[in-house]
């Protein structure tokens, strides 16, 4: 492949990060390559220019292919900006509500051991080991084989006991995934400042279908109550994450909390959850918001892949299944994140979940909408993903000194416009 045709690849690619289609199958198939472009701009705004340098030196740059390239530094400059910036839009979402950090609030005592410079992290950003955590992996949750496997990430410089406990959910639109495909970044930071953070699998559709997926993350969450001490976490501080169909089930799990339908054998188990932090999650699949996108995804996906049943042949578990329609008063905490320009599931879910959560719940709610942020943006150590795991640490750990104080009581409520935009 040529100069100019490889500067126009990465033209198109540019492009679809800046502007992807949000709408229907094209948004879908813009997906995989904005996701990966969006998360490493700057490696590929280095091979673009290095590339350019090399053509020039040999005069193998037509014209139209160093047009291509202007045109690529400059789409992925603005991708690479918006991605530094992401850390003040979270700082925005969340100092209405968290305020400004106060000397000594930290929950990591001691500090622990400083981590890799992030430029070294973004050399090898699938190289995903942090020396300072150490993980137990395989850990039986249930009798699902390995879809009833869990991994435990805990300090590897110092022993923890009654650590606070964060438990992520995968995604993968509830047909695939795996509990070592997502989050680690968080995790690792999480586990590195003291916490003991577990990591699921659960079954997939459609060889089980729902609700056996969200079923399978509450047998995870009472193992976690009944067990997390052994492996110096606090049963009774447990905080739940996840992407995607992770957020939907994060979501849901956290709202129905003792719910017997979801709990067939184990319905006495407690469940519950001191906060959540969904990512770009699905919080309508009955179509309720009357947001043509969701009645799509609910129609052409949900219905035939996950459920197998449709809309019309059993509205009620559609709804169940909804967190939107699960909300109550006393709804645990939530910090909701999405991006603007996520082409999988529409961001006006998050708005309108956000605006329900507002309107009902007695808890706290934040929510930081990330602009020119595309799926799935934590799946690995990026610009954007660094800094996000860093909100959301910073939001968790207020979180646990107020619980520590006894000061989670609904009474620090977030007002409505606290949003992060460009």
């Amino acid at each position: 492949m040529g100069y100019t045709r490889r500067r126009l690849l990465t033209a198109a690619l540019a492009a679809n990060a800046v502007r992807p289609p949000l709408a229907g199958w094209p948004g879908v198939a813009a997906f995989p390559p904005g996701w990966l472009t969006g998360e490493l701009a700057p490696q590929l705004l280095t091979l673009t220019a290095a590339d350019t340098a090399v053509a020039l030196a040999r005069r193998k740059a037509s014209p139209l292919g160093l047009a291509l390239a202007g045109g690529t530094a400059v789409g992925l400059g603005m991708v690479v900006r918006e991605s530094l910036r992401v850390g003040e839009q979270l700082d925005a979402a969340l100092d209405p509500l968290v305020g400004p950090p106060a000397p000594g609030e930290s929950a990591t005592e001691p500090e622990p051991p400083p981590d890799r410079p992030a430029w070294v992290r973004l050399l090898n950003p699938f190289h995903q080991v942090d020396p300072r955590v150490v993980v137990e992996r395989d850990l039986p949750f249930s009798d699902a084989g390995g879809r009833g496997l869990l991994d435990i990430y805990r300090p590897a410089w110092r022993d923890v006991e009654k650590a606070p406990v964060l438990v992520q959910v995968h995604g993968g639109g509830w047909v695939v995934g795996r509990k070592d495909q997502q989050g680690v970044p968080l995790m690792q930071l999480m586990a590195a400042h003291g916490w003991v953070c577990v990591a699921i699998n659960y079954r997939l559709a459609p060889r089980d279908r729902f609700p056996a997926q969200v079923v399978d993350v509450k047998r995870a969450l009472a193992w976690v109550k009944d067990n997390i001490a052994d492996h110096g976490g606090d049963p009774d501080y447990v905080t739940i994450t996840g992407g995607s169909a992770g957020g939907h089930l994060s979501a849901l799990a956290a709202l129905t909390a003792g719910d017997p339908a979801y709990q067939p054998g184990f319905e006495d188990a407690d469940t519950s959850v001191r906060a959540a932090v969904p990512h770009y999650g699905v919080y309508d699949i009955a179509g309720a918001t009357g947001l043509r996108s969701a009645r799509r995804l609910r129609d052409e996906f949900f219905a035939p892949k996950v459920l197998g049943r449709t809309w019309e042949d059993d509205p009620e578990t559609f709804e169940a299944g909804s967190p939107i329609l699960r909300i109550h008063e006393d709804a645990p905490d939530f910090f909701v994140i999405h991006g603007t320009h996520d082409s999988l599931v529409d961001i006006e879910q998050a708005r309108l979940f956000v605006d329900r959560l507002r309107a009902v719940s007695h808890r706290s709610v934040a929510y930081a909408e990330l602009p020119g942020t595309q799926h799935a943006f934590d799946i690995f150590p990026s610009l954007r993903s660094i800094r996000v795991a860093a909100g959301v640490q910073r939001y968790l750990e207020w979180h646990h000194r107020q619980w520590l104080a006894g000061r989670t009581d609904g009474s620090t409520q977030a007002p409505p416009d606290a949003r992060a935009s460009a």
